[in-house]
């Protein structure tokens, strides 16, 4: 796995931009090459009728993790569109905050497999693994908007 020189800057810039992170209350908390982490604090507004976090919302920032994991690895002047992504919810998404970490799996010049976990932290600072996701994203080149 290469990356280049400034992906960490490459990445936090990127999400500084993305409003739907902003609009749920997401952190960029982590940038390695080919890792990301996201926190989540928990939220009334987010939560479905039973008070859990929205498999919808848990779904959309392990999404930009595995997405921000696949830009780190990736060279300047390109960025990256998910193209596929399944979720596995494990457990209701109950905690005071959420660790959500993409990492990596295989990156190639045009398509990146990536996995993530949601993880929900309690007042106790007890964690437990709510989600799965592993996702395809792909490599864009040349194309405006999109390159981070």
């Amino acid at each position: 796995m290469t990356t280049a020189p400034d992906f960490e800057q490459r990445v936090r810039g990127s999400f500084a931009r993305q409003p739907a992170m902003r609009l749920i209350g997401a952190e960029l908390v982590r940038v390695e090459p080919g890792e990301v982490e996201i926190s989540l604090p928990f939220r009334p507004d987010i939560a479905q009728q039973h008070g859990f976090v929205h498999a919808g919302i848990v779904g959309a920032a392990l999404d930009s993790a595995c997405g921000y994991a696949a830009l780190s690895t990736m060279p300047a002047g390109t960025g990256v569109l998910t193209i596929e992504y399944k979720l596995n919810c494990l457990a209701p998404a109950a905690g005071e905050r959420f660790r959500l970490v993409g990492r990596v799996r295989k990156a190639g010049r045009t398509i990146v497999v990536a996995e993530g976990d949601a993880i929900a932290v309690g007042q106790d600072g007890q964690e437990k693994l709510v989600s799965t996701m592993s996702a395809t994203v792909m490599t864009i080149r040349g194309r405006d908007g999109v390159v981070d």
